[in-house]
């Protein structure tokens, strides 16, 4: 019944920030998919007769690698898996689920916020038994063992049915299908007053929930439309599509447009949100007003105790390198702890698991709690829910009211996407030849304070990550970051992060971007960044 198939290494399956994300055709190659997964159980100790959580978020490919994913861990051993009816599991609900009935860990299907489609992206990422994804020293491990694998172990069992509710056998092991929502919503009620929301949305409040034919759409429709009783139709593009409906799952005012366009119209209701294509990300927007995803982080991270769940206060905030500075202030403000930490979730498990920080942010987008080990995007939509509940303010006014008190961090990300590796790789050393004489140089007004490879130690485990982004610091608080994403599939993803901190409010209403040309211009003339990759604008602001 175990199937024993020699195989040989294929190059490049090196897990990225979020797991190893390459093109369907990629994923679609013979034993490419077999090879990483048995690498991950490869590599992992201690897993017979435990559970295993699988989901993923439905793209192009999803349920045909289910199905290898089953067979392969029935055959290494797993006890018990979890899978999410027809395949689906959102990535924080992964997280929930895993850590609700202590699961060794989970296999996420997913590339976040990547397209989809037969030429689009996929994406398998192992997350541990906290529900956070794998550390370093195991996606080195799974990496390492790709190089070496000459055999992979499968059941030669027909499909398990993965659309009807219930428990089959592999062999010893019982696949059960769950519903993949059930759970994650019942960890919602306990953190959030849902009998507050109902009454908000009783009262005539107005929402656009855009789940982008993403995996949210199920979970928004049963909670937000179901559980918190907001008018039919409050969701909308709420059934995941394989291509994500031909939309790219990024929830961004670039790719949610009709959403963004909706909220600055005249005929906007009270709140607008949207999330990815695994429903880790979220979009924040008020009627007339976008709210960066660094300012919703502070913002919810200053009145998270309008939340049951967080009505003891937090302990800590935790925010990645290239997020604005705003949480700063507002950990200040509070007499807590801020953890600055590298882009990836990751870096926030250790930081959660030691109740150091209680809430999380990205700037891409991300924000979440110490109730998983993601971000969450449906979680970060019920908080501004519960902030709206209690202050009973357009967002608009919550907004100018934190700006007023904490100054204003005007942010924005410039994206050059799809540059040749070569070209993007030139640009980060023309920065770092820089870094240690640019200290005290004036470019125009501004002048700068210090300039680093930005470095990370980990004060729980004590590891250390090292070439994690360049900063440039000026005096007063602006800055410049430049960094590779990881999380492409072609070429090479440029992220320049600019940032200007402005305390008067007779200056907080400037357009962000005319805000931020003079840290533009700067950014621009030290790294050559026009000159070197050809192209004389971002492909994508946010």
């Amino acid at each position: 019944m175990i199937r024993t198939v020699p195989t040989t290494p294929i190059d490049g399956q090196k897990p990225g920030t979020s797991g190893l994300r390459k093109k369907v055709p990629v994923y679609q190659q013979p034993h490419y998919v077999e090879n990483f997964v048995q690498s991950i159980f490869d590599t992992l100790e201690g897993f017979a007769g435990k559970t295993l959580i699988v989901g993923g978020d439905g793209r192009f490919y999803n349920r045909e690698v289910v199905q290898k994913i089953l067979k392969m861990a029935a055959a290494a051993g797993f006890g018990r898996i979890k899978v999410g009816q027809g395949g689906l599991m959102s990535t924080p609900a992964v997280s929930a689920v895993i850590r609700k009935y202590g699961a060794f860990g989970g296999i996420v299907l997913s590339a976040s916020h990547n397209p989809g489609g037969p030429d689009g992206d996929f994406g398998i990422k192992y997350n541990i038994g906290n529900g956070g994804p794998a550390p370093e020293k195991i996606t080195d491990a799974i990496f390492a063992r790709t190089k070496t694998i000459g055999e992979y172990k499968i059941a030669d069992v027909p499909d398990v049915d993965i659309d009807q509710l219930g428990e089959a056998k592999i062999g010893d092991t019982v696949v059960e299908v769950v519903d993949p929502v059930a759970d994650y919503a019942e960890l919602m009620q306990k953190l959030f007053d849902f009998d507050a929301l109902r009454t908000l949305f009783k009262s005539g409040f107005t929402m656009r929930f855009d789940a982008m034919s993403a995996i949210t759409g199920p979970y928004a429709k049963r909670i937000i439309e179901g559980l918190l009783g907001a008018a039919p139709g409050t969701v909308v593009n709420d059934t995941p599509l394989p291509d994500f409906g031909g939309h790219h799952p990024d929830p961004n005012p670039v790719n949610a447009h009709d959403l963004y366009e909706l909220m600055m119209g005249p005929n906007a209701p009270d709140f607008g949100a949207a999330s990815d294509g695994d429903g880790d990300r979220n979009l924040i927007i008020g009627r007339g007003i976008f709210v960066t995803p660094s300012d919703s982080l502070a913002i919810l991270a200053a009145h998270a105790d309008l939340a049951p769940g967080y009505a003891k206060g937090i302990a800590g905030i935790a925010r990645s390198m290239p997020t604005s500075l705003a949480a700063d202030q507002v950990a200040k403000a509070m007499g807590i702890k801020i953890y600055e930490t590298p882009t990836g979730w990751k870096f926030f498990g250790n930081l959660l698991d030691a109740g150091l920080a209680t809430i999380c942010g990205e700037e891409s987008a991300g924000t979440g709690s110490n109730h998983i080990r993601e971000k969450d995007g449906v979680w970060a939509v019920l908080l501004w829910l519960t902030l709206l509940a209690k202050r009973r303010q357009p967002v608009i006014h919550i907004v100018r009211e934190h700006w007023a008190k904490y100054g204003r961090n005007y942010y924005s990300r410039h994206d050059y996407e799809a540059v040749p590796t070569e070209a993007a790789n030139g640009v980060m050393e023309a920065i770092r030849s820089q870094i240690s004489s640019l200290p005290g140089q004036s470019f125009g007004k501004l002048k700068v304070h210090s300039a680093d490879d930005f470095a990370y130690h980990d004060p729980v485990d004590g590891s250390d990550s090292k070439n994690q982004g360049l900063r440039i610091l000026f005096e007063g608080g602006s800055r410049a970051v430049f960094r590779l994403s990881g999380t492409g599939t072609e070429g090479a993803t440029l992220r320049v992060y600019l940032e200007r901190y402005e305390p008067d409010t007779a200056h907080q209403d400037i357009e962000t971007q005319a805000a931020l040309v003079d840290v533009i211009a700067v950014a621009r003339k030290i790294s050559g960044i026009v000159e070197k990759t050809g192209m004389a604008e971002p492909t994508v602001v946010t």
